[in-house]
Formats: C-alpha cells, structure tokens, sequence
C-alpha cells in the first residue's frame, strides 16, 4: 500500500482512533508557534485539518495541502475562514498551486515519508517570505530507532506506513544547504516524562536574513 492509500484509508478513524504522536505534536505546534506572529501560512500534511483549524485562527491566510483527498474533504468540514484554502497537492512535484509567498510553512507528520529532505526545502526556500519561519514535527528519530512507524487498524489487519529515518543532524544540515537556520529545536515526551524516549521532534527554522 502506498502513502498515499494508506491515508485515504486512514482518513475514516483518522480523528477519532487513539494516536498519541498526533495528539502530542498537535499540543507542540500550538505552543511554539502562538509566541510568533505571522500573516500567511502554507501548511503541508494538513490532513484532516487538526493544525488548520488552529492556525486560520492567528493568519490572515492559510493555504493548506495534502496529498490525500479523503484527508481534504475531511478537513473542509473544520474549516471556518474564507480566506483558508485547501488544496490537494504532492510535496514532491512541483509547488504549482501557489505564485504568492508566506510568512510561516509547516510540515506536520509528513517529512518522515519524504526520502529527498533538500528538494523539500529547496521549494520551501522559494516561496518563504524574508525571515519566514519554517516548521516541522515530526515522529522522534529515537522512537523510529525503536520501531515506531506511523500504523494504524483496519478489517484486515495492522497497516503500517512507509517511513524514512532522518536523524537530527539530517534536518539541521538540509535546511542550512537551502537558506534556513536552526530558532529552535525541542524533543516532547509523552506525560512530560523524560525518563522514557521523547514522542515528538520540534524544528524551527528562519530564512537566513543574509538569503532573503
């Protein structure tokens, strides 16, 4: 099964199976991002909508992608502003929905199914306004150490999504190769307990002001 099928078949208990990564990086986005300000978003891997209803509530403009239109229908539902568009749209061709630029872009959950991390922030550096931010959340590199992959339940058994290890370093170095330097950086444990191995992985990056 391919990504892509996987979250069109998740898509139906995306929202209302128990998924702690979700819930955890959800809580993770809300609380980096509500200390900055900015007017327009690009959010990829919107899925169905849990981080978009939340940032049409600080942007002006929210332009929100996914590949999977069973996730797209599922998040037009949620959604509440006009000026929140939701497209379908592969990261990996080209970013041909959009000619205009932003503020801050997000990458929720998504990157891990990505192999080529520089393609991604190469497009990324293109349409980042001067000092946009850019962040990403992801599944922690020490729990896919372990064996953690993105799954879930059906009829017929456990679906496990493809996956692709990036290390931290892997992250930092990408990003720095496309104009981006490292703001902040936080690991997120589940129950705040940081004797077990941290859930969720926290990047936030800026356009390099000397790359503007």
């Amino acid at each position: 099964m391919s990504v892509r099928e996987a979250y069109q078949e998740w898509s139906n208990q995306y929202d209302t199976n128990e998924n702690k990564t979700r819930d955890l990086e959800a809580l993770a986005l809300r609380s980096i991002l509500s200390k900055l300000d900015f007017s327009s978003v690009l959010e990829f891997g919107c899925g169905t909508g849990k981080n978009t209803v939340w940032l049409e509530t600080k942007a002006k403009q929210v332009t929100a992608a996914d590949f999977s239109e069973a996730m797209i229908e599922k998040a037009a539902g949620k959604i509440k502003s006009a000026s929140t568009k939701l497209v379908i749209a592969d990261i990996n061709q080209p970013w041909t929905f959009t000619t205009g630029t932003f503020d801050l872009i997000t990458f929720s959950l998504v990157l891990e199914h990505i192999q080529d991390l520089d393609t991604v922030f190469s497009k990324a550096f293109q349409v980042a306004n001067e000092k946009a931010f850019l962040y990403i959340g992801e599944l922690h590199p020490f729990k896919q150490y372990a064996g953690s992959k993105a799954r879930f339940m059906t009829e017929t058994g456990e679906q496990v999504v493809a996956c692709y290890t990036h290390n931290i370093s892997e992250f930092i170095q990408a990003a720095q190769r496309h104009g981006f330097q490292l703001f902040l950086l936080e690991e997120w444990f589940d129950d705040h307990d940081k004797t077990g191995i941290p859930r969720i992985l926290t990047l936030l990056f800026q356009k390099a002001a000397n790359l503007a």
